[in-house]
């Protein structure tokens, strides 16, 4: 299992208007993914595909669970 934190920039429009998104969001990855996560430099910009999560089922607070890596 691996644990990290990715950030996120990017503009986005909203209502018509142009928006500047910047956000981190706590993710993980088992097996094979967390193997390749372990693998990648910080700094690196990738693509993820998964699904949000509740960290714990008394917590409120989301987690990515990781089921695809591919780099940019």
């Amino acid at each position: 299992m691996a644990e990290f934190k990715v950030s996120h920039v990017s503009r986005q429009i909203e209502a018509g208007m142009a928006r500047q998104v910047e956000c981190e969001i706590f993710a993980v990855a088992l097996a094979q993914m967390a193997e390749t996560v372990i693998g990648i430099t910080a700094g690196t910009k990738v693509k993820l595909i998964g699904f949000l999560a509740k960290k714990s089922r008394m917590s409120s607070q989301l987690v990515l669970h990781v089921n695809t890596i591919d780099l940019i």
